[in-house]
């Protein structure tokens, strides 16, 4: 296993990740029947977004924090949900990569979701 290096890996760790996400009896419901992602928007989105934290791309642009917060509004996005994100994409990197760039992804998605969760409670 290999570290994440580039776009590829970005690209290979996304699909990985939301595959699992779209079958997942927890999660996968919000992106389905309450948000019904287009994946092929969504997923490009998804490419930019952990190459500019990761790679440091620069070509992301957007507001996930608010994003999901927005969506609280929608359906439930408790603990729960969010520890079931995390689960999985923490699975995903690990089953892929190994290094100081895959600790870094689980890192910042931890930091991430923890930070989603807070604003959410905020919200409420």
């Amino acid at each position: 296993m290999e570290d994440i290096i580039n776009k590829k890996d970005i690209e290979l760790m996304v699909d990985t990740f939301y595959g699992e996400v779209m079958i997942n009896p927890i999660i996968g419901p919000i992106f389905s029947d309450v948000v019904r992602v287009n994946w092929s928007i969504h997923l490009p989105k998804m490419y930019s977004f952990w190459g500019s934290l990761l790679l440091n791309e620069q070509s992301y642009s957007g507001h996930p924090i608010q994003v999901h917060a927005d969506l609280s509004n929608l359906t439930a996005m408790t603990e729960v949900e969010f520890n079931e994100w995390l689960m999985l994409f923490h699975r995903t990197v690990d089953e892929l990569f190994f290094g100081k760039k895959a600790d870094e992804a689980k890192e910042k998605a931890s930091n991430l979701a923890r930070l989603m969760l807070e604003k959410i409670k905020i919200n409420e």
